[in-house]
């Protein structure tokens, strides 16, 4: 591993590239990249980079959003195969509908979403970013998709906003039940418990914090318990552990995305070599989607 670690940093200073890693991904990736972070985070920093090549270790989408966002750099997808599975649980036809049966509209997309997708809305936002857009959005009335469960804990934080929801989820969030979450909190009593908001709206209501990944990291660091429940993806660990070694952390329950652990050190080096596979998206749809990223960076700044 130390050989191909060493290859990597090698190769990547020579071709100028930057990595970029979520903190979902493996803890060996999040070693060797040059940022970890959120999807707001990396978005951001994939547009405010100077390098021309970006090697983008997540899932396709996140990729795909560098790409609209930087059509003059090269993005990198280290396993083209690592999708997200609640980015296709987007109804593209029904979104036409909703703007036909409601007026003063707005499509908001959650970021975990594919170009095709974002092309056809007004804005995307992220779990870190979502309630200060909503409510600078001017509309009324808010179709959110692809991710319930943040559309319904947004809702309560934005009750003078009507909500539509789509019907899709992320399938490590959704999973976590809120018996299974109180269990735990008579196991550790007194313990925070820290959830990501794509969980059930039941098991927000169980937390003593409800953020993203970047905020449930945060949290857990600058607040003095020495000791939390975790409601979210088990690959935040490496990061809460690096930045918190004298604290622990329990996961209710401990489950990870296989999508974004196919990654491995050997395909980030693969694709430095052999420049590919390259995130695509065409012209015409990279405008259009293009417009619902800058309206998320737009809003999110206000």
């Amino acid at each position: 591993m130390e050989k191909t670690v060493e290859e990597i940093k090698k190769l990547a200073k020579e071709k100028d590239a930057v990595i970029l890693a979520h903190y979902y991904v493996d803890g060996a990736i999040q070693e060797i990249a040059d940022y970890v972070g959120d999807s707001f985070f990396l978005a951001k920093k994939a547009k405010e980079v100077e390098n021309k090549t970006i090697v983008f270790c997540g899932v396709t989408f996140m990729g795909e959003s560098a790409a609209i966002l930087n059509p003059d750099k090269t993005i990198l997808l280290p396993n083209i195969t690592s999708r997200c599975p609640m980015a296709e649980m987007v109804d593209e036809e029904e979104i036409e509908k909703m703007r036909e049966q409601y007026d003063d509209l707005a499509v908001v997309c959650y970021i975990n979403s594919n170009a095709s997708t974002k092309e056809l809305v007004d804005v995307c936002v992220t779990s870190s970013n979502a309630l200060k857009i909503l409510k600078n959005l001017p509309q009324k009335n808010i179709y959110f998709i692809p991710d319930q469960n943040l559309g319904s804990w947004l809702a309560k934080q934005v009750p003078e906003k009507n909500f539509i929801m789509g019907s899709g989820f992320c399938h490590v969030h959704h999973s976590i039940e809120a018996d299974y979450v109180k269990e735990l909190k008579e196991k550790y009593k007194g313990v925070k418990l820290l959830a990501h908001p794509e969980c059930k709206l039941e098991v927000c209501e169980l937390a003593d914090y409800v953020g993203s990944t970047s905020g449930i990291i945060d949290f857990a660091t600058s607040c003095e318990d020495k000791e939390f429940l975790i409601a979210t993806e088990a690959g935040v660990l490496h990061e809460l552990q690096k930045r918190n070694p004298d604290k622990v952390f329990h996961f209710v329950p401990k489950r990870s995305c296989m999508n974004m652990h196919k990654i491995t050190l050997d395909q980030v080096l693969e694709c430095l070599q052999a420049n590919a596979p390259q995130a695509v998206v065409s012209e015409k749809v990279r405008v259009k989607a293009e417009k619902a990223l800058d309206n998320m960076l737009k809003y999110a700044s206000l």
